[in-house]
C-alpha cells in the first residue's frame, strides 16, 4: 500500500513467534513486506526473522514485548511507528485457559484480559490515526468462534473474544468509506500450540470437528483483510457453529458449549 508520505509500509504482527502469527509473517514476507514482529519468545522470532530476511530480501525487526503490560504495548507502538509508516497491524496475540471460573487464578485471567483486550485496543487506537495521516492501512484482529457464544470453563476467554468482535464491527462502521479498514478473523479450533497452553488438549471440541492448519486459517484471514472484509469465519462447520447460537436460547447454547469444552 502506498501512502502520502512516500515511505514504504511496514506490517506489525503481535504473537509472532508461533502459530497464526508466524504464518501471517510468512505470508506478508512473501509479498515483499517489511515486518515488525512482537511477542515474548525472542529466540523463535529471531530465527523466523533471519529465515525471512534471507528468503525474501526484506527488513525484519524483532521487538520483544510483554503484551500483558500496558506500558510495554505503548513502547512497542512508539518503536514500531518511529520514522516508519505502519500500514498493516495484525493483533494476533491471545491468551486463554480452560477450567472452572471460580477455581482459576485471577492473575491468569488478568493476563488474558490485558493481552486480548487492552493491548489490542491500544494498538488499534494508535494505529488508526497514524494510518489515516499516511494514506491508509488495514487492521486485522484475531477473535474466535468463541466470540459468538458463552463459554463455560473458558468464560473469560469467550468474553474477551466477544469484545474483540464487537469492537471491530463498531470501529469498522465508524471507518466505513475511509482509507482504513478493520477486519476480525474468527477461526474455530486450529492446529497451533494454543490448545496446549490453554489446557484444551483432548477436549471434545478438538475431537468433534476437523482441525485446520494454521497456514490455511492465516491465508483465509489475510485475504479477507486485503479485501476489506469486516468478518471472516473460517470453515463451513465453524460458520454453522457461529450462526447456530442466534437461533437457540442462550442458556441452551451455554450448556452445549460446556459439553464441547470438557
Amino acid at each position: 500500500m502506498s501512502g502520502k508520505s512516500g515511505l514504504r509500509g511496514w506490517t506489525l504482527i503481535t504473537g509472532a513467534s508461533e502459530g497464526l502469527g508466524r504464518e501471517f509473517a510468512i505470508i506478508a514476507a512473501a509479498e515483499g513486506r517489511d515486518l515488525i514482529l512482537a511477542a515474548r519468545q525472542t529466540d523463535k522470532m529471531e530465527a523466523l526473522a533471519e529465515t525471512l530476511r534471507v528468503r525474501h530480501k526484506i527488513a525484519v525487526e524483532v521487538i520483544p514485548t510483554d503484551l500483558a503490560d500496558e506500558a510495554s504495548v505503548e513502547l512497542l507502538w512508539r518503536r514500531a511507528s518511529s520514522r516508519r509508516r505502519v500500514d498493516i497491524v495484525v493483533n494476533n496475540a491471545g491468551l486463554g485457559y480452560n477450567g472452572p471460573f471460580a477455581a482459576e487464578d485471577f492473575s491468569r485471567e488478568q493476563s488474558s484480559i490485558n493481552v486480548n483486550i487492552t493491548a489490542l485496543t491500544i494498538l488499534m487506537k494508535r494505529a488508526i490515526p497514524h494510518m489515516q495521516a499516511a494514506g491508509g492501512g488495514r487492521i486485522m484482529n484475531i477473535a474466535s468462534t468463541a466470540a459468538f457464544m458463552p463459554g463455560p470453563r473458558m468464560a473469560v476467554y469467550h468474553a474477551t473474544k466477544s469484545y474483540v468482535l464487537s469492537l471491530t464491527e463498531s470501529v469498522a462502521e465508524e471507518l466505513r468509506g475511509s482509507n482504513v479498514t478493520v477486519t476480525v478473523l474468527c477461526p474455530g479450533a486450529t492446529a497451533t500450540n494454543f490448545a496446549r497452553d490453554a489446557k484444551m488438549e483432548g477436549i471434545a471440541l478438538f475431537r468433534a470437528l476437523p482441525v485446520p492448519s494454521a497456514e490455511s486459517v492465516a491465508k483465509s484471514g489475510w485475504r479477507a483483510m486485503l479485501q476489506g472484509k469486516r468478518i471472516r469465519v473460517t470453515g463451513l462447520m465453524n460458520k454453522i457453529f457461529a450462526f447456530a447460537p442466534r437461533l437457540a436460547p442462550r442458556s441452551l447454547t451455554a450448556r452445549i458449549v460446556a459439553l464441547f469444552l470438557k
